[in-house]
């Protein structure tokens, strides 16, 4: 069998899907298959929403290909990450037999789409050493095997945590778990990264697969735009799993029109600027008696280690600021994690906790 047709889970091998009225091909003027109305909403003079959307918007799908390096076949849109996390799960892991392998501190819906499913859940924390957190791979390949983990997450950068694994870590860890895992590189904030994307690598490498979103460094975070790049049989698969529907139409016109070249160029120019005020940000806070420490971050934001994490929350809750309390995360127990603004912001979040004591 297929190594790859041999993770998804034996009951939706063969799994036809829903065949929805825009998954025919069909041509003509008067289309009447879909039970649609046949006038648009008078709300909606451009006429976007009357009719149901593509499954897969075909310009989309190729520009996102094109953006990323891959083929079209190999690249799956949905409902930001997180539709893709979902579908991972649901096509891979049997309920009460198969396991989700996690490294936290970590983003949170690779546990809940675990729990949803009843994957049993392992984790191997991230490893905190020389002032940075990081991945110990031979302890994940080691658990994966042991606890029969069909799907093992790792996200990079890391959110909260900010680092990123290195490429040939990556690839020799999927090696490793080839026939038995998949291994998933959650990329949702690579364009601020000094790495390179490792989606280019699922060509030679069929047990590996990358999340991208336009939610991050694209500025698009409510059209929910984000794709699974994986081994096209994969990629076959997880849309036979996923609902009729999943890109609104004006969100695929819009996901377009950002991805031209003038609105890219734009892009480029936004991430130079948020990965200057990263690292001024995260020179000026090392400097502030109240911080124990800022860890070193490839992403859009920094995580930030506090003598009294509760002051510095209340303080830039006082001047309007709001900020992502990490507390419950393991191992974060006096950490907030603060999203790069734009220059002003950035100097508002300073000025704040400049007032705060030195910690204990």
């Amino acid at each position: 069998m297929n190594p790859i047709a041999a993770l998804i889970r034996e009951d939706l091998r063969d799994f036809a899907g829903y065949a929805s009225a825009r998954s025919v091909s069909a041509v003509g003027e008067i289309w009447l298959n879909a039970n649609e109305s046949p006038w648009p909403n008078v709300a909606d003079p451009r006429a976007l929403a009357r009719r149901y959307p593509e499954p897969q918007p075909a310009a989309l799908r190729a520009a996102l290909a094109r953006l990323y390096g891959v083929a079209p076949e190999c690249l799956l849109l949905g409902r930001g990450s997180d539709e893709a996390i979902d579908l991972l799960v649901r096509a891979l892991c049997a309920p009460q037999r198969d396991a989700v392998l996690v490294a936290p501190p970590v983003f949170g819906m690779y546990a809940v789409c675990a729990r949803l499913q009843g994957a049993r859940l392992v984790e191997v924390p991230l490893c905190e050493r020389d002032g940075d957190f990081r991945l110990d791979a031979d302890a994940v390949a080691a658990c994966a095997l042991a606890a029969g983990a069909k799907l093992v997450f790792l996200c990079a950068p890391g959110n909260p945590a900010g680092g990123v694994p290195p490429r040939a870590t990556v690839l020799a860890l999927a090696r490793r778990l080839a026939g038995r895992a998949l291994v998933v590189v959650d990329e949702a904030y690579i364009e601020f990264a000094d790495a390179p994307s490792l989606a280019p690598d699922v060509a030679g490498v069929r047990n590996l697969a990358v999340l991208r979103t336009l939610s991050k460094a694209h500025a698009l975070a409510a059209a929910r735009i984000g794709c699974v790049i994986a081994d096209a049989e994969l990629v076959a698969a997880l849309r036979r799993c996923q609902a009729p529907y999943p890109v609104p139409a004006p969100c695929a016109e819009l996901a377009l029109a950002a991805l031209d070249e003038p609105a890219l160029a734009a892009t480029c120019e936004r991430i130079v600027l948020v990965r200057r005020e990263r690292a001024r940000l995260a020179a000026a806070l090392a400097a502030l008696p109240a911080v124990r420490r800022v860890y070193p971050s490839q992403g859009n934001f920094l995580l930030v280690r506090f003598g009294d994490a509760d002051a510095a929350l209340a303080t830039l809750a006082a001047a309007g600021i709001v900020v992502r309390d990490q507390r419950a995360q393991p191992q974060l127990g006096d950490a907030l994690r603060i999203s790069i603004g734009t220059p002003a912001q950035n100097d508002r979040v300073l000025a704040a906790l400049t007032s705060l004591q030195a910690a204990a």
